[in-house]
């Protein structure tokens, strides 16, 4: 929760979306409860991931914290489908039947329509496709987990590289695995020469895209979220990345932080 704005909200519909690697405690006082805020998870990089509360002395999954929760299944995520899907989840009975209708044209039932809607409704050959991965997930986490654990253990005690923080009370599930270095695009164009595929997650903050440049933003405005975007590049990361692969990917960063480290000495 560090660096979130003190939002004061004008009315009940005022919201707060958070969207971060590791899920708040939403059961201790957060800005959501000191000002009535609704919470809305982005938890379509999160599926399984968990955050204990000490506070309650039991773990929360993504997506179950908020007011709602939005899940992703394009095919890259951790639980991926064969096209187009997603799913959002709540306990609010009345914002459920809302969704139920904004997916399907608005429709309360077949050709009643409430209120304008959308056609979004989740394939049935993708469902099942998700139903049968659904079952290896915890699986494919766990493998993730491990890749994770072995690139700290390689990576940890070099200079010039920021690997991702994992607090004792959150258990990550690698959707990404995102580090921190100087020249990004030069160790980028190194691992591309070498055959390693990696990715920039995302490029272009929020409030320099093009869409939003009604809301008068300019450079300089976010400048830790300007430099951050310069600086992250996302390694390798799916539950079947071997050793071996790992190591290759590895030899190549550390020749690369090096050979940096050096001359900036």
């Amino acid at each position: 929760m560090r660096g979130i704005p003190d939002v004061r909200p004008h009315d009940e519909h005022n919201r707060l979306l958070v969207s971060n690697v590791h899920p708040p405690d939403w059961t201790n006082p957060t800005p959501a409860h000191r000002y009535n805020l609704v919470v809305i998870e982005d938890a379509c990089q999160a599926h399984g991931a968990e955050y204990f509360s000490k506070r309650q002395t039991r773990s929360y999954t993504a997506g179950s914290m908020g007011r709602a929760a939005a899940f992703s299944f394009y095919p890259g995520k951790n639980l991926g489908a064969c096209g187009e899907a997603g799913a959002v989840t709540t306990n609010d009975e009345e914002l459920a039947r809302t969704i139920r209708m904004l997916r399907d044209h608005g429709q309360a039932k077949k050709y009643y329509h409430e209120i304008e809607g959308y056609n979004g409704k989740l394939d049935a050959i993708q469902a099942g496709i998700l139903q049968i991965k659904l079952g290896h997930l915890a699986e494919w986490n766990e493998k993730r987990r491990t890749c994770a654990q072995r690139y700290q253990e390689m990576l940890g005690s070099a200079e010039g590289i920021i690997l991702p923080y994992e607090g004792s009370s959150g258990k990550a599930v690698y959707h990404l695995y995102v580090v921190r270095v100087h020249n990004r695009d030069e160790l980028q164009r190194r691992l591309t020469a070498a055959a390693i595929g990696t990715g920039i997650h995302y490029p272009i903050p929020l409030h320099q895209q093009s869409a939003y440049r009604t809301l008068g933003y300019k450079r300089g405005d976010f400048p830790i979220t300007e430099r951050l975007a310069g600086e992250i590049l996302s390694l390798p990361m799916f539950p079947g990345l071997t050793p071996a692969q790992q190591s290759r990917v590895v030899e190549q960063v550390l020749e690369f932080v090096g050979l940096t480290t050096a001359q900036a000495a």
